[in-house]
């Protein structure tokens, strides 16, 4: 079910992101007029504005997934490399339609990434093709020459 929200969940929103992805996230991801979809127990389940989700609020341990409008977002505050995964061309398209995207084709990556953080995922010319869940540090994608970087869970087409 869908509530206007409460000055309470909006404010458990906003440390959630400010935790999760840095300060002042929350404030980007979650302006005033965002809608709340609760679950049966009354927790916030998805947080929207104007009926685009922005994200999602994992019951397991209580983070936040993106969706492509929250990645948006985040985009033009936190500035290269800031939770981001850049991709080669070579891989761009088959990531843009939610493909999985593979060490050997990670250009760079944030130094601060650690595995199962939620990251975006970029092209070289940092624009965004996926958000995703990260499998390795940021590190390790850019040595490794096999395996999966991020389990992209939402591509932009």
């Amino acid at each position: 079910m869908v509530e206007e929200n409460t000055k309470k969940e909006l404010k458990k929103a906003r440390i959630i992101a400010d935790y999760q992805f840095g300060a002042g996230a929350g404030e980007i991801l979650f302006p005033d007029n965002v809608e709340f979809v609760l679950s049966k127990t009354r927790r916030i389940a998805q947080i929207k504005e104007d009926g685009k989700r922005i994200a999602t609020l994992r019951s397991f341990d209580g983070l936040l997934t993106l969706s492509i409008e929250g990645a948006k977002r985040l985009q033009h505050v936190f500035k290269y490399p800031g939770i981001r995964v850049v991709m080669n061309e070579e891989s761009s398209e088959f990531i843009r339609k939610g493909g999985t995207a593979f060490c050997k084709h990670v250009i760079d990556a944030d130094p601060a990434i650690r595995a199962y953080d939620e990251v975006m995922v970029m092209d070289e010319k940092d624009g965004l093709l996926a958000t995703g869940k990260a499998m390795l540090s940021g590190e390790e994608m850019k040595i490794f020459e096999h395996g999966v970087a991020v389990k992209v869970r939402h591509g932009i087409v």
